[in-house]
C-alpha cells in the first residue's frame, strides 16, 4: 500500500496538466427500430413455427414498451414469455439475438412489403386476400367469396403460416403488430376460419406508428490505424466540436491494466482512494500514451513476449489482457519489450507450429477458431453467420442431451460425418439384357495388350490413357435406336472402338414391347432385330457395323425408317429373306422384353441414357461434342481409382474387374430420384415422453415433437425370423434402419408399400420396420378390419409371429377373402396366441388409429390416404397414387443409410451398452438428427497440440453441455484484435471447453501492429441507470495518445455498405491534440447488397456487359448494374424487403431470357424473379441466362440500338478516340461534361471544391460531377447541394462495395486508390454515355490497353512540378499538385505557391461555407427549408 501513496504523491507534485481523449464511433440503420417483442417472436420462428404461434399467444398482453414502467421491464416481459419454450442455452441465445438486433432486418422486410402492398388509410392493421385489401373482419367475408377468381399470393419463406388442413383454401395475409388486443382480436377469428378449413392464414409483422429511432448495430469492427505523415495531407481549417454524451467514455473495465496497475481491482480493494487512483492512472496513460519508435532489436520478440504477458496472467483474465494488449498494442508495445520469454514456452510453440501446419495449414503468425471441429473462417463469416452456427450446433447438441448422450460421447456422435456423399450412384451393369460389343479379356483383337493388373503402377506420362486386357472401363448406350440423337451415340461409339480406346461397349435397345408390333412396321424393333441376327450370324462386333451401316444411310435431319434396315440387309445378307428377320415371325427378339424391363428396373430417366461403370452420365454430357471428352476424362479419373486398389492389395490379378465395380457400396439395384435428392425433410426425434398413441384425447393435447416422440413409444417392430427384440443386449441385434411405412393398410396401395417393406426384410438384418395408419376415409368398425388386424399382432405376438401373419394380412387374397365374408382366425399362422390377438382386434377402441391419423395430417402433412416412407426419421414422400416404391428401393434407402450414417452412428451406441430396442431406437433417432442438419463443412480433428505452456485453457461447468471451442492465434496480428473480443463475448454466452494456442512469429522486423482496434458487440442488451435502453452498443477509443495522426476505418459484414453521417472532424486525419475531448463518428448502414453470378447457359461463360434492374411492382427499376467479365459477377444495392430482378429494359431484355436462378425466392418457374433480403447476411443468387431464339448472332456489346446501352469499355473507347461514333453525336442542349472524381478528408475535400469551381469557371457548357460516395465526409455531403444550388451545377453520389473474391486490401489508403480505376464499368448508372477520368497517364494499369485505348495527353493537360519545368506552366491547362519526393513539401503549401488563382477560389468557397452554416442555423431556429440543388440526384 505504500508504494501506491508514494507514487500517488509523486503525481501530484508533478503538476501535469492535459485532459484524456477520446473518440467514439456508432453504427445506426436508415430505418426505425421495431418493438424488441416482434424480434423475439421471429427468434422463435427460426426453431419452429409451432413455437412462434405459441409465443404470439403467450405474449398478449405485453404491447410496447410504453406500457410498462420501464424498458427493462418491458424486455424482462419478453423473456418471460419466451424462456418456457427454451433450453438455457437457447435462452442465452435469445438475449445474444436482441443485442445484436439481428431480425430487425426481418422485421423491416415485411414493413417494405406491407408498404408495397399499399395499406388502406388509417389502418392500423390490415388483411390481404389474393390482392384485396380490407381493415374489417365484414369486409373480410366478402373479398373471401370473390377470391377464387383471383390469382393466389407469392409467399416467402419467412411467412408465417397457420397450420392448415386445406392448403386449396383462398389465402388471407394479415399485417398487424402482435401483443395488442386489437391485433388479438382478429387471430382468433382467422384461427377459427383456419381451423374450419374455410381459409390459408398467413401472418406478416407490420407496424402503423414505428418509434422514430434508429437501430443501433453490432457485430462490426472499428480500426484507428496511425497514418504516415510522410506528406501532411491535414487540412488547416480549425473545426468546432459538437456537444457529446460524455457517460459513454466514463466506464471501466474489470482489469483496466495501465502500466501493470491492475485498476479495476485497485478500485475494489481501495474504494476510499478512488480520486488519488484517478490522478495516478492518468499520470500513468500519459506517460505510456507517446510512442516512440522501438529499435529493430526490440522489434524481434514481441510476439513471444505478448504471448508472454498473456499467459502469465490468471486464466480468467487472459483473455482481457489478449484484448487489451492487442486492441492498444502501439502503446502497450514498449512495455512488453521487458518481458521475459521461457525456454518451454519457446519450444512447445514452435513443436505445435510443425502440426498446424501439417494439419491445418497455417503458417507462424496465421489465426484459426473452431467450434465443435468446424472451421469458422473470420474474413468470410460475420458474427450473424456464426450465430447461425452456434445456433444450429446448440440444437444438435441438446437433441443428443435430452437422448441421454454426453459428455465425450456427445463429441464423437457429433464428429461423425452423416451427410450424403457426393458420390455418383451407378446400377448394376451385369445384366443379360445388355448386349456386349467386345470384350477387352477375350477378344483377339486385344491379344497385344498386356493383361496384369500391376501395368497400372506403371509410371506413364500424364493423360496417357492405359492398355490393359482387362475390363476395367464400362460404357453402355441405353438408346431407343429410332431416335434422333441415336445415329450420332453410335458413331462415338464406333470411334472408340475403331481408335483402340480400352473401353468395353455395351448396348440397350429399349423399344415397343407389345408383341404385335413388328419390324417390319417400327424402325426401333426392325433395327433391334436386325442387330440380333448379325450377332446370331456372326458375332457382336459385325452386328454393330451393321448398325452403323443403317445409320450411315440416314440423313442429317431425318429419322431412321425401316426402309434403311432392309436396304443395308438386302445389301450384307442377300441369300436371306428380309421378313424373316424383320416380320411377325423372327426368331431374333432376344433381350427385347428383357432390355425394357432393365431400362424401367433400373430407374435412370428419360433416354437416351449413358452409363460409364454404371454412373449415368448427365445430359448435357450427352452432347456428341462432349461425350469424347468426358469418357476420355472418366477413363483417366477410374485408373486412378484402380491404381490405388491394386496398390492396397484390394484388386488381386485373379480378380473378375467387373464383379469388383459392381461391389463398390455406391452401385444400387435401382436409381430412384426421391430417395437420393439432396432436399430432405427429417423428423425431429429428440422429444422425450410417457404418451402413447392408444390415448387419442391425450394425444390431441401434444406439440408435435410430442406427438412424434408418442408415435416412437407405441412403436412394435418387424425384425428379421430368429431374432427376438426381447432378448438382452448383443451387438449384432443392434439394426440401424428403421422404416415406418405410413399408408391406408385398408386399400391395395397401402398393403404392397407394407409387403414391399417385409419382402425387403427377408434378405436383411440390419431393418426394423413398423407402421402408421393413415386411413382414406373416416374410419369405422368394418372399414378398417386390417389396420385393425395388424396393431393386434405387433402389440400381443413375438416379432417373428406377427411378421409372418402381418405377411398374410399384406396379400390381396386375404384382403379379398375378408371383404368376402372370411374370419380373420382362417389366416393364424404357427405360434400365434390367438385368443390374446382376437381380445385386441375386437376391441371397440380405436384411439390408435385416430391418433396415427392426426398425426399424418399435422405432422407428416399428409392428405386422407397418402403413402409415405419414414426411414430413420427422414421423410420420402408423399408417394404419387401410382408411384413405383418397391423392394429394390428399400434396399437402396437402406444402403445409403448404412454407407452414410447408420454404420457410424452403431458403433458408437454399442459403447452406451444399452438393450437393443432402446440402442436400435437410438441410431434412428440419433441420425434423424445428425442428416437433418444444413450440409456444412467436415469436422477438424485436433487432438494433438500441446497445452501446457503456450495456451489458454478454460474448463466447461461439469454436467452441462459444452461447446469444444479451439483458436489459433499471434497475439499481435488483426486477427487477434477481432478474435480476443470475441472469445470474451463467447465466455459469457456459451459453456466452453476453451483452448486458445499461442502460434506466434519470431524475429519480427517492423512493428507488427500500427492500429487500435475496437470489435462492437455485447452478450445482452444493456440498460441506463433508470432502467432505459442504454444508446448503444458503440465503440470506445479512450485515453489515446495525443501525438499520432489517426485514420478511422470501419470493418463490415461483406455485404453491408456504410457512410458517415454525423461528424465535423476529419476522420481520415484526426488529431486529438486539435480537439476537445471527444471525437463521435456516427455511421450508418446505407445498403445491403444483392450480390450474385450470372452466365450463359450455351457458351458457359458471363455475358458480359449484360443489364439487370432491381425493383418492386409499384417501382419496377430502382438500382440498376452491370454485370462483369469476372466470374459473372453483380451487385445491387437494396435494403430489407421483396425486389424484383429483371433484365434491363433495351438491348438486354431484347437478346436474352432469364433461364433458371438459384438462391432466390420465387418458384423456378415464376416467370418473375423474387429476392427477398430479410436478414443482415450476405445474399448471394445464380442466374443462368439464354439468348432468345432470333437473337443468337446478337452481341450486346454491338451497338445494336441507339439506347447508350453498349459496353461501358467501349463507352471509354469512344471518349478517348472520339471517331467511331462520330454521326451519333447529339449537339444539342443535352451535352453535357461528365466529371469522376475521388476525393478523402478534409484536406482533399477541400482542393476538390477548388476543383470543382476552377472548371465551372472556365466553362460554359452544363457539368456534372460524379463522387465516390464512399469516403466522402458529411460535411461534404451536408454542404454540396446549397454549392450545386449557387453555381447551377448538377451532381451525382457514387457508390460500389468492393467485391468479396477480390484480395482485400487491408490499407485504407490503397482501397482507395483500387476504387477509382477497378470498378469503373459498374460505378456509374447505366444511362451515362462516357465520362472523361482525368487521371487516367498514371493510374490505368498498362495491361488494360488491349481494352481501353489509353491516349498520353499533351503535357499542358497534365502540368506537375515534379517533372516540369516552370516555363511550360504558362501554358498549363491543368495542373497536378503530384507529391514532390525530394521536398516533401505538403500539398496546402505547394498549393498556394504554385496556383496563385487558388486562393481566391479558397476563400470564395470558405465565404460560401460561412454563408451556408449562417443559413442553417437560422432555419434551425425558424425551422425554415434550405435550398436544394438543381435536378441533383444521389443514386439509390
Amino acid at each position: 500500500m505504500g508504494l501506491l501513496i508514494v507514487f500517488t504523491g509523486l503525481w501530484l507534485f508533478s503538476l501535469v496538466k492535459a485532459d484524456s481523449k477520446a473518440i467514439t464511433t456508432s453504427l445506426t440503420t436508415k430505418w426505425f427500430s421495431a418493438p424488441l417483442l416482434l424480434e423475439a417472436s421471429e427468434f422463435l420462428a427460426e426453431d419452429s413455427q409451432e413455437k412462434f404461434w405459441n409465443f404470439v399467444e403467450a405474449s398478449q398482453n405485453i404491447g410496447s414498451s410504453d406500457h410498462h414502467g420501464t424498458d427493462y421491464s418491458y424486455y424482462h416481459a419478453i423473456l418471460g414469455a419466451a424462456f418456457p419454450f427454451l433450453s438455457p442455452l437457447q435462452q442465452n441465445l435469445l438475449k445474444f439475438s436482441l443485442s445484436l438486433h439481428s431480425y430487425s432486418a426481418t422485421i423491416q422486410a415485411f414493413q417494405q412489403i406491407a408498404a408495397d402492398e399499399p395499406p388502406p388509410e388509417g389502418c392500423s392493421s390490415f388483411f390481404s386476400v389474393h390482392g384485396r385489401k380490407a381493415c374489417d373482419v365484414d369486409a373480410l367475408e366478402t373479398l373471401l367469396l370473390t377470391a377464387p377468381e383471383r390469382p393466389k399470393p407469392l409467399l416467402f419463406k419467412g411467412d408465417h403460416r397457420y397450420p392448415s388442413s386445406s392448403p386449396e383454401s383462398p389465402v388471407v395475409i394479415f399485417y398487424s403488430e402482435i401483443g395488442y388486443e386489437a391485433f388479438y382480436n382478429f387471430h382468433r377469428q382467422l384461427v377459427s376460419k383456419s381451423n374450419a378449413g374455410k381459409i390459408n392464414y398467413i401472418f406478416r409483422h407490420y407496424v402503423s406508428r414505428p418509434r422514430r429511432e434508429p437501430v443501433y448495430l453490432s457485430g462490426y469492427g472499428v480500426e484507428l490505424a496511425i497514418k504516415s505523415t510522410e506528406y501532411k495531407a491535414k487540412d488547416d481549417t480549425q473545426v468546432k466540436g459538437t456537444e457529446v454524451n460524455t457517460t459513454v467514455i466514463g466506464e471501466n473495465d474489470p482489469i483496466d491494466e495501465v502500466q501493470g496497475f491492475l485498476f479495476g481491482k485497485l478500485r475494489d480493494l481501495h474504494p476510499d482512494l478512488k480520486g488519488q487512483l484517478k490522478e495516478l492512472r492518468k499520470h500513468l496513460v500519459e506517460s505510456t500514451n507517446e510512442m516512440a519508435p522501438l529499435k529493430v532489436w526490440q522489434l524481434q520478440d514481441l510476439s513471444f513476449q505478448t504471448a508472454a504477458r498473456i499467459l502469465a496472467a490468471p486464466v480468467e483474465l487472459a483473455l482481457v489482457v489478449m484484448k487489451d494488449l492487442s486492441q492498444n498494442f502501439p502503446t502497450k508495445a514498449r512495455a512488453i519489450t521487458k518481458t521475459a520469454v521461457s525456454s518451454e514456452l519457446r519450444t512447445e510453440v514452435e513443436e505445435n507450429q510443425k502440426y498446424f501446419k501439417g494439419t491445418l495449414g497455417l503458417q507462424p503468425g496465421d489465426s484459426a477458431l473452431f467450434i465443435n471441429g468446424l472451421h469458422i473462417d473470420l474474413d468470410t463469416q460475420d458474427i450473424f453467420s456464426l450465430f447461425d452456427v452456434l445456433r444450429n450446433e446448440a440444437r444438435v447438441m441438446e437433441g443428443l442431451h435430452r437422448l441421454g448422450i454426453e459428455g465425450l460421447s456427445l463429441h464423437n456422435v457429433l464428429k461423425l460425418n452423416t451427410q450424403p456423399s457426393e458420390a455418383d450412384y451407378a446400377v448394376d451393369i451385369r445384366s443379360p439384357a445388355i448386349a456386349w460389343i467386345n470384350n477387352l479379356e477375350v477378344d483377339a483383337r486385344y491379344n497385344s495388350w498386356p493383361s496384369s493388373l500391376q501395368e497400372l503402377l506403371r509410371p506413364t506420362f500424364p493423360g496417357v490413357i492405359r492398355q490393359i486386357r482387362k475390363n476395367l472401363h464400362n460404357m453402355v448406350f441405353m438408346v431407343d435406336p429410332a431416335h434422333e440423337t441415336t445415329a450420332e451415340l453410335m458413331s462415338i461409339a464406333e470411334m472408340f472402338l475403331s481408335n483402340h480406346i480400352p473401353l468395353r461397349l455395351g448396348l440397350i435397345f429399349v423399344v415397343n414391347d407389345s408383341e404385335d408390333v413388328d419390324g417390319m412396321q417400327d424402325a426401333g424393333v426392325a433395327i433391334m432385330r436386325a442387330y440380333n441376327y448379325a450377332a446370331q450370324e456372326v458375332d457382336h462386333y459385325h452386328a454393330f457395323q451393321t448398325l452403323t451401316q443403317i445409320y450411315n444411310k440416314v440423313r442429317t435431319g431425318e429419322k431412321v425408317k425401316v426402309e434403311h434396315v432392309v436396304s443395308v440387309l438386302e445389301k450384307k445378307y442377300p441369300y436371306v429373306e428380309v421378313n424373316s428377320i424383320l416380320g411377325i415371325d423372327s426368331a431374333y427378339d432376344q433381350n427385347r422384353k428383357e432390355a425394357r424391363g432393365y431400362y424401367e428396373q433400373t430407374g435412370v430417366g428419360l433416354l437416351p441414357v449413358v452409363l460409364f461403370n454404371g454412373m449415368p452420365l448427365e445430359k448435357a454430357q450427352l452432347d456428341p461434342d462432349e461425350l469424347e471428352t468426358i469418357t476420355m476424362h472418366k477413363i483417366l479419373e477410374t485408373t486412378s481409382f484402380f491404381q490405388r486398389a491394386v496398390y492396397l492389395g484390394e484388386l488381386s490379378h485373379d480378380q473378375d474387374v467387373v464383379e469388383y465395380i459392381m461391389n463398390q457400396p455406391n452401385v444400387v439395384p435401382r436409381i430412384n430420384a426421391r430417395i437420393l435428392t439432396a432436399e430432405r425433410e427429417y423428423l425431429d426425434l429428440t422429444a422425450t415422453n410417457n404418451f402413447f398413441v392408444d390415448d387419442y384425447a391425450r394425444f390431441t393435447a401434444l406439440d408435435s415433437q410430442g406427438k412424434t416422440a408418442a408415435i416412437a413409444n407405441s412403436m412394435n417392430y418387424l425384425t428379421k425370423k430368429g431374432m427376438s427384440s426381447k432378448e438382452i443386449y448383443d451387438d449384432s441385434f443392434i439394426r440401424p434402419v428403421t422404416f415406418w411405412i405410413v399408408g391406408d393398410f385398408d386399400s391395395p396401395s397401402g398393403r404392397q408399400l407394407l409387403y414391399d417393406a417385409i419382402k425387403h426384410q427377408k434378405s436383411s438384418n440390419n431393418v426394423r420396420i413398423s407402421m402408421i395408419n393413415n386411413p382414406k376415409e373416416d374410419i369405422n368398425y368394418e372399414n378398417t378390419r386390417i389396420s385393425r388386424a395388424i396393431w393386434a399382432a405387433l402389440q400381443t405376438q413375438t416379432s417373428s409371429t406377427a411378421k409372418n401373419f402381418i405377411t398374410k394380412m399384406a396379400k390381396e387374397g386375404t384382403a379379398e377373402a375378408l371383404a368376402a365374408g372370411a374370419d380373420v382366425g382362417e389366416f393364424a399362422v404357427g405360434g400365434m396366441d390367438f385368443s390374446l390377438f382376437k381380445e385386441v382386434f375386437e376391441s371397440s377402441k380405436m384411439d390408435f388409429i385416430l391418433s396415427h391419423a392426426m398425426y399424418c395430417r399435422d405432422v407428416l402433412k399428409l392428405k386422407k390416404g397418402q403413402r409415405a416412407v419414414i426411414s430413420n426419421g427422414r421423410i420420402i414422400g408423399p408417394l404419387e397414387d401410382n408411384e413405383l416404391f418397391n423392394q429394390d428401393d428399400f434396399h437402396l434407402l437402406e444402403n445409403i443409410i448404412l454407407k452414410t450414417s447408420g454404420q457410424k452412428i452403431k458403433s458408437h451406441i454399442q459403447q452406451l451398452r444399452v438393450e437393443e430396442d432402446v440402442a436400435s431406437d437410438l441410431v434412428m433417432k440419433v441420425d434423424a438428427l445428425l442428416s437433418a442438419q444444413p450440409k456444412g463443412d467436415t469436422r477438424i480433428e485436433y487432438q494433438f497440440f500441446e497445452d501446457r505452456h503456450s495456451a489458454i485453457k478454460l474448463r466447461p461447468k461439469e454436467g452441462v453441455t459444452y461447446f469444444d471451442v479451439v483458436a489459433i492465434l499471434d497475439p499481435v496480428t488483426r486477427e487477434s484484435q477481432r478474435l480476443a473480443p470475441l472469445l470474451l463475448v463467447l465466455t459469457q454466452l456459451i459453456n466452453m471447453n476453451l483452448r486458445v494456442f499461442m502460434n506466434c512469429q519470431s524475429k519480427l522486423s517492423d512493428m507488427p501492429l500500427k492500429s487500435f482496434y475496437r470489435y462492437v458487440l455485447e452478450p445482452e442488451i444493456s440498460f441506463t441507470s433508470d432502467n432505459s435502453f442504454a444508446k448503444g452498443p458503440i465503440a470506445k477509443f479512450l485515453d489515446m495518445p495525443q501525438s499520432p495522426l489517426f485514420t478511422l476505418n470501419l470493418n463490415t459484414p461483406e455485404s453491408w455498405m456504410v457512410e458517415s453521417v454525423r461528424t465535423p472532424y476529419d476522420l481520415d486525419n484526426i488529431y486529438l491534440e486539435e480537439v476537445d475531448s471527444v471525437v463521435a463518428a456516427e455511421y450508418e448502414l446505407e445498403y445491403l447488397l444483392l450480390e450474385g453470378h450470372c452466365y450463359d447457359i450455351t457458351t458457359g461463360q458471363p455475358p458480359r456487359g449484360l443489364q439487370f434492374t432491381l425493383g418492386t411492382s409499384a417501382s419496377p427499376v430502382v438500382m440498376d448494374t452491370i454485370v462483369m467479365a469476372n466470374l459473372g459477377y453483380f451487385q445491387l444495392k437494396a435494403n430489407p424487403g421483396a425486389w424484383i430482378l429483371r433484365l434491363r429494359k433495351g438491348r438486354s431484355e431484347d437478346i436474352y431470357r432469364i433461364y433458371s436462378h438459384d438462391g432466390t425466392d420465387s418458384p423456378p418457374d415464376a416467370g418473375e424473379v423474387v429476392v427477398v433480403l430479410n436478414n443482415f447476411k450476405s445474399k448471394i443468387i445464380k442466374v443462368k441466362v439464354q439468348k432468345k431464339a432470333d437473337m443468337v448472332n446478337e452481341d450486346l456489346l454491338s451497338d445494336g440500338t441507339n439506347e447508350n446501352e453498349s459496353g461501358f469499355w467501349d463507352s471509354f473507347k469512344w471518349g478517348f478516340t472520339g471517331g467511331q461514333k462520330t454521326e451519333e453525336v447529339k449537339q444539342d442542349k443535352d451535352d453535357i461534361i461528365n466529371i469522376f472524381s475521388v476525393a478523402s478528408g478534409h484536406l482533399y475535400e477541400r482542393f476538390l471544391r477548388i476543383m470543382m469551381l476552377s472548371v465551372l469557371k472556365n466553362t460554359k457548357t452544363p457539368v456534372k460531377f460524379w463522387f465516390l460516395k464512399n469516403y466522402l465526409s458529411p460535411t461534404f455531403k451536408e454542404f454540396i447541394p446549397y454549392m450545386a444550388d449557387k453555381y447551377s451545377f448538377h451532381y451525382e453520389l457514387v457508390q460500389y462495395k468492393w467485391p468479396r473474391w477480390l484480395h482485400q486490401q487491408t490499407e485504407k489508403q490503397r482501397t482507395i486508390w483500387g476504387y477509382k480505376i477497378l470498378f469503373l464499368d459498374v460505378l456509374f448508372p447505366l444511362v451515362v454515355d462516357k465520362v472523361l477520368f482525368v487521371d487516367a497517364d498514371q493510374d490505368l494499369p498498362n495491361n488494360m490497353i488491349h481494352q481501353v485505348p489509353i491516349k498520353s495527353l499533351p503535357q499542358e493537360w497534365l502540368w506537375c512540378e515534379t517533372w516540369c519545368d516552370d516555363t511550360s506552366k504558362k501554358r498549363a491547362k491543368t495542373i497536378d499538385l503530384c507529391n514532390n519526393p525530394m521536398t516533401k513539401e505538403p500539398k496546402l503549401e505547394a498549393a498556394v505557391r504554385i496556383v496563385p488563382e487558388w486562393q481566391d477560389y479558397d476563400q470564395e468557397v470558405k465565404q460560401l461555407q460561412i454563408r451556408f452554416q449562417e443559413e442553417k442555423a437560422a432555419a434551425a431556429r425558424g425551422k425554415e427549408p434550405l435550398a436544394d440543388g438543381p435536378q441533383t440526384h444521389e443514386e439509390l
